[in-house]
């Protein structure tokens, strides 16, 4: 009868242990200060973009309108000439000098010339502010604490404040490149703390976090260890809420830019470009057209200025702009209101 073997004893299993609470919310609160500094990232960089631009578009309008704006200066200084002289050699009656002054006041408000101010507005405005320097010099004290850049040795800073500030420190400490063993490691610590001090000085937590984890220099844990979890958790959670403000505050900074004037414009020429236009050709256009309005003004006020015209005729205003269409006058109107408001 042959032999039965002897079943195979059974080797006991590895029993894998599930993760813990803890590393479950250390895995969530990592994948969110990942997914934080990439959007961080890419919000400053369309922030940088877009303010290149802005110079970019400023640096070619200026270039490109000089002649223009030439033209312009000088057709707005004959105007104000030629009204002076109006207003201060013509014998005019009383109401007609006061419709005069209208007719004058009403083309600077509207942005067509430039506005003049008057010698008793700026006596009163000379009067206010040496009151306003005379109260900030009596309260010399209280006025440098509320000046940016001023911070007195009892005044908190802020926690963001000073979580960069520490997280520069401790990066400063270890890639100081005086604190390299030769020449080849100074370099590459030259340029990494080229780096932090960019970061810390645009109050780039982000940038300093990043730089942390790419250079491996963070504090390490032990997985194993419920209290180093702990206070992993801790830090990712804080460094996570200053993060989110961080964003926040780029994309209210890129806001703000968007509603400048500069800002505006970027707008405009993106959208003339879209319709295959050149946006430099568009703007030279309007000037030129701007010209034609201000040298039709100029010519309304030297005409009445040489006695050429009749006090009627030049009280009815120009006829350029009496033969505006209806959008363009609401659209100056507009325009006005909203720089009165400012």
């Amino acid at each position: 009868m042959p032999r039965r073997k002897a079943p195979t004893p059974k080797r006991p299993t590895a029993t894998t242990l599930a993760p813990s609470a803890l590393h479950i919310r250390l895995e969530g609160l990592d994948a969110e200060h990942q997914r934080l500094l990439k959007q961080i990232k890419k919000k400053r960089t369309e922030l940088d973009n877009f303010v290149e631009q802005m110079r970019s578009i400023a640096t070619q309008i200026y270039h490109r309108t000089i002649p223009t704006r030439e033209k312009l200066q000088a057709l707005d200084q004959e105007i104000h000439t030629f009204f002076d002289e109006i207003l201060s050699r013509k014998k005019l009656g009383k109401q007609t000098k006061h419709k005069i002054q209208q007719i004058y006041l009403s083309l600077q408000v509207a942005g067509i010339i430039s506005p003049q101010e008057d010698d008793e507005d700026q006596e009163l405005d000379e009067l206010f502010e040496s009151k306003e320097e005379d109260d900030e010099f009596d309260s010399s004290s209280e006025y440098r604490q509320h000046q940016p850049g001023f911070e007195s040795p009892s005044a908190a800073r802020t926690d963001e404040s000073k979580k960069i500030r520490s997280y520069f420190l401790r990066l400063a400490e270890i890639f100081h490149p005086d604190k390299a063993t030769d020449s080849e490691t100074q370099v590459r610590h030259t340029e990494i703390m080229k780096e932090i001090n960019k970061a810390y000085q645009d109050g780039d937590l982000a940038r300093l976090l990043e730089i942390e984890q790419q250079h491996e220099v963070g504090e390490t844990i032990d997985t194993n260890s419920e209290d180093d979890l702990t206070r992993k958790c801790a830090r990712l959670e804080q460094q996570n809420q200053f993060l989110k403000a961080q964003h926040e505050t780029l994309k209210r900074e890129l806001r703000t830019f968007k509603k400048t004037p500069e800002g505006e414009m970027v707008s405009e020429f993106r959208k003339v470009e879209k319709h295959g236009f050149d946006p430099m050709d568009e703007l030279s256009a309007q000037m030129e057209t701007q010209i034609s309005v201000i040298a039709e003004i100029r010519d309304y006020v030297r005409d009445f200025h040489s006695a050429k015209m009749t006090i009627k005729d030049f009280l009815r205003g120009p006829q350029i702009l009496r033969s505006l269409s209806q959008d363009m006058m609401e659209d100056m109107l507009e325009r006005m209101f909203e720089e009165m408001d400012d």
